[in-house]
């Protein structure tokens, strides 16, 4: 693709957009108009006021004219003509006033419809600004850098450290660690071995690596995805206004009745009189002052909409399609489960891989690190810290030789490490393994999780309505959201080409939101709609009355206002919140869904404790196993029955006024009395094994049950409430 025609396309588009300086300059001299001929009407100089208000109307139909030609040419008569009509009428037979307030009027709806537009962006700079422009070529001379354009498919190339792969290739190194995110939207680096292929876009996350070109810049991944969302963009027709769908019948009603008028009577006065308050002011008003009041409130929720054509469609959603990684899954690799081989304690093995890693720049060390901080685990200063891309890294933590990564050595694995391989594949996670001095010792399952609002964007009413919506988070989703009737993407986290090729753009990162943006959406199109019809009846009313020669032009255009002060009234009543909008919780019950959703993260450790000890005792029933019970119970003791007591007693009542009442919260209330259940029986078995010197093995069982048991009503509950509760704050 010719990168410099699509920037000059992009240039002429935004061009095309941007006008708002006609608009912003009617207003100014229809208002000075009308303001400057009362002055001089006060002052008793008629003549001088006449010619302030014939100055304001003609001002209004050179660009009245050019609005009627330019929807003329696209195939439809707007509203905007009988405007023109009523603004020459007037002209024609004297009635400058009515014409100044017509004037007035044309000019208040297009600037406010193109505050609306303003918002339009859909430029692809994004897309062309990860592009890269040339590449390192190998030669007979050595690696030299050249331009893109130059590039053959069998060239030998050398992509470098945090460089973007430029086309197309194959692999010719031993490895290559690639970024793909910007392609796929997965957060997790792959690793491309010799002979596999690389796509154009992905970013070199490791070592410089040897790759041989299988295409050129105009054939490769990226280009085609640049491609794409140009074609889908240009194909996607602009929304037509929803006062030109009445016009369709209210235009030739208007004109029909003037005429009428004009012919029973015998007077134009008449036929003027009949244009003025035909005017079609409800329309042009109603619509772009509900919308712009729509985006606004949407804005207020963490949604940006950039036109008023998308709200719009929005209201009429029927089919959701969501890209997974980032989008319904959090976009980001969180910590799954921290597995100790036996001996070792959970906690330990976190701290310790989280103390090596808390230098290294890689997404899964991160997500270790932040982990272990969230769990308030006190990390050491590693020494002699070395990585290896790809790979893992390796130093030295308070005296032990240390690396966490991937397990490569060709040694057999401990039982407990084949689990740990099982559990990874059946829950779709990687694995860091944590080694200590050679030996290994534990692992970090990761994953990208799904996110705790992802049901509440997929089962809300949109389902009743008709139009597609596309979310996504990634550069491979912008084809998709320019093609979709609209496009959403996750703006907080998501790249920023999907956030230009969108009509929508969640900035809080929160999927619950989209259902926000349908319920602000259909509310606002409901109210345009009514204001519209609304006031279309009171100007057919009016409109009867003048053809009967009960008004005059300029009493007609006073009586217009009023029908418009009265519609626009009405249409900021979309500025306030519905009855079906989502919940605003008061600041001290968000302040509680936040500390008992922190104390959820804080409570992860003590789930893998339980489910240690049920794993300890399945193994050997021996003192160790024992002390593992001892040391899970005290922490249900300690932290969880604490916190579990406490959302009882003081977030479940604050929360039930705002879900309707304490039933909403019960089936939350009877799993904290399981949880209460299972931690007694716990208890009473330690009891037993301390009167008796151990464990008996007629217990084994039922503890192993309770210990189980108590893990997955825990991980489920947690769950729920993170659905149900949580994702209300944002």
């Amino acid at each position: 693709m010719n990168r410099f025609l699509l920037v000059a396309r992009l240039r002429r588009s935004t061009a095309a957009i941007a006008s708002p300086r006609l608009e912003h300059g009617l207003l100014a001299v229809t208002t000075a108009a009308l303001v400057g001929g009362a002055v001089a009407h006060f002052l008793d100089a008629t003549g001088l006021a006449d010619l302030f208000w014939g100055l304001g109307t003609l001002a209004a139909v050179v660009p009245a004219v050019g609005w009627v030609l330019v929807a003329l040419r696209r195939g439809h008569a707007g509203v905007d003509l009988i405007a023109v009509l009523a603004l020459g009428g007037t002209l024609a037979v004297g009635e400058y006033l009515a014409g100044t307030l017509i004037a007035l009027m044309l000019a208040t709806g297009r600037t406010l419809e193109e505050a609306a537009q303003r918002r339009a962006s859909h430029d692809l700079h994004a897309l062309l600004a990860h592009a890269p422009r040339s590449a390192r070529r190998r030669t007979d001379e050595g690696v030299v850098r050249v331009p893109l354009g130059e590039v053959a498919a069998g060239d030998a190339l050398v992509v470098g450290p945090g460089e973007v792969v430029p086309v197309d290739g194959r692999v010719e190194s031993a490895e290559a660690v690639l970024d793909e995110s910007v392609l796929t939207g997965e957060p997790l680096q792959v690793t491309r071995h010799r002979d596999e292929g690389a796509r154009s876009g992905a970013v070199n996350a490791g070592g410089a690596f040897d790759l041989r070109a299988t295409a050129t810049e105009q054939d490769s991944t990226y280009a085609g995805i640049v491609r794409l969302a140009q074609q889908a963009g240009a194909e996607s027709a602009p929304v037509v206004r929803l006062a030109d769908r009445y016009a369709a019948w209210f235009l030739p009603l208007a004109l029909a009745t003037a005429a009428l008028a004009w012919l029973v009577s015998g007077s134009p006065v008449r036929a003027v009189a009949v244009l003025v308050v035909a005017t079609p002011c409800p329309l042009l008003l109603a619509a772009p002052v509900a919308v712009v009041s729509g985006l606004s409130r949407a804005s207020r929720r963490g949604v940006v909409v950039r036109d008023g054509g998308a709200l719009e469609n929005l209201g009429r959603a029927r089919t959701l399609l969501l890209d997974k990684t980032g989008t319904l899954t959090v976009g980001r690799p969180c910590v799954l489960d921290v597995v100790a081989a036996p001996g070792r304690v959970p906690a330990e093995v976190l701290r310790t891989a989280a103390s090596l890693d808390q230098f290294s720049p890689h997404v899964l060390a991160q997500a270790i690190v932040d982990t272990a901080r969230t769990r308030r685990l006190e990390l050491s200063e590693p020494t002699e810290v070395t990585e290896e891309p790809g790979r893992g890294a390796r130093g030295v933590v308070e005296g032990d030789r240390v690396f966490i990564g991937r397990d490569d050595a060709a040694r057999a694995r401990p039982a407990w490490a084949k689990a740990v391989d099982n559990r990874a594949l059946l829950d779709g996670a990687t694995v860091a393994w944590l080694a200590v001095d050679e030996r290994l010792t534990g692992a970090v399952l990761l994953r990208d999780p799904l996110r705790q609002d992802a049901p509440q964007a997929a089962v809300r009413d949109e389902r009743r309505h008709a139009v597609t919506v596309m979310v996504g988070d990634g550069v491979n989703d912008a084809p998709a959201l320019a093609a979709a009737d609209i496009g959403v993407a996750m703006g907080a986290r998501g790249s920023t080409a999907s956030s230009e090729a969108a009509d929508i753009v969640l900035t809080t990162d929160r999927g619950g939101r989209l259902a926000d943006a349908v319920v602000i959406a259909q509310r606002s199109r409901r109210i345009a709609v009514q204001s519209a019809l609304g006031g279309m009846l009171l100007s057919l009313a009016a409109m009867a009355a003048a053809a009967l020669g009960l008004i005059q032009p300029a009493v007609g255009a006073l009586l217009q206002e009023g029908i418009d002060i009265a519609v626009i009234l009405n249409a900021l009543r979309a500025l306030r919140a519905g009855r079906t909008e989502q919940i605003v919780l008061a600041p001290a019950t968000e302040a509680l869904i936040h500390r008992f959703a922190a104390e959820h993260d804080e409570l992860q450790d003590l789930l893998q404790s339980v489910h240690a000890a049920a794993d300890r005792l399945s193994r050997a029933p021996d003192p160790t196993a024992l002390a593992s019970v001892e040391e899970a119970h005290r922490l249900l003791t300690e932290r969880l029955l604490p916190h579990e007591y406490a959302e009882e007693h003081q977030l479940y009542p604050a929360l039930a006024p705002v879900l309707g009442g304490p039933e909403s919260t019960a089936t939350m209330s009877r799993a904290h009395t399981e949880i209460g259940r299972l931690s007694l029986r716990i208890a009473t078995h330690l009891q037993l094994a301390r009167a008796n010197g151990g464990l008996a093995p007629e217990q084994l069982d039922d503890l192993r049950s309770c210990l189980y048991g108590l893990n997955t009503v825990l991980r489920l509950h947690f769950t729920q409430e993170e659905e149900s509760y949580f994702s209300l704050a944002p």
